[in-house]
């Protein structure tokens, strides 16, 4: 039995719960495999902290909570602070470089820091700051085809496809300059 468990934290406003459906969606609809999303998210309409928890799994899904995360993409301090305890040893936490900075004694899992603010401004759209981290999850971790992905965003957001499309594709480019570097 494969599964996968992946949490995206932050806060309100950056797309975390959008991000969560687009890799359950896109896994689910485009390549063929079982997928699931919860989300949790406080009153405040922008600035709450936020979660989606997406699980993958090749076999019928029969517990809807994460247990052991494969996957953290850290959009605020707060949600790595919080959840970087929930990753096991083999997983790795993504995190937005500007917005989280691990602590100097943090031993956890692997951490890989994705410069998505800066790519989302040459973008010219900060709101692409969710789909850049989508991105270099989706590259890292070969969850799904990023063409699959693709089709889930247009779908998604027809008349902001364009932008959507460049920053995963941006993010996908982060992880692989980071193998070439290694």
């Amino acid at each position: 039995m494969v599964r996968w468990e992946i949490r995206f934290a932050g806060f309100g406003g950056q797309g975390v719960i959008s991000a969560g459906y687009l890799l359950a969606r896109a896994v689910s609809i485009q390549g063929g495999m079982n997928a699931l999303m919860t989300q949790s998210y406080g009153p405040e309409a922008r600035g709450g902290e936020c979660r989606a928890d997406v699980i993958i799994s090749d076999e019928p899904i029969d517990y809807p909570k994460v247990v052991d995360l494969d996957y953290l993409i850290a959009m605020s301090g707060d949600a790595f602070q919080g959840y970087c305890n929930s990753v096991r040893p083999e997983g790795v936490i993504f995190y937005v470089e500007g917005l989280v900075s691990p602590p100097c004694d943090y031993s956890g899992p692997r951490t890989i820091c994705v410069p998505a603010l800066r790519v989302a401004d040459e973008l010219g759209s900060r709101l692409t700051v969710n789909m850049v981290m989508l991105g270099a999850l989706v590259e890292y971790s070969g969850l799904v085809d990023l063409g699959q992905l693709g089709e889930v965003v247009r779908e998604r957001f027809p008349r902001h496809a364009a932008v959507n499309l460049k920053a995963l594709e941006k993010g996908r480019e982060v992880i692989m300059n980071l193998r070439v570097a290694v």
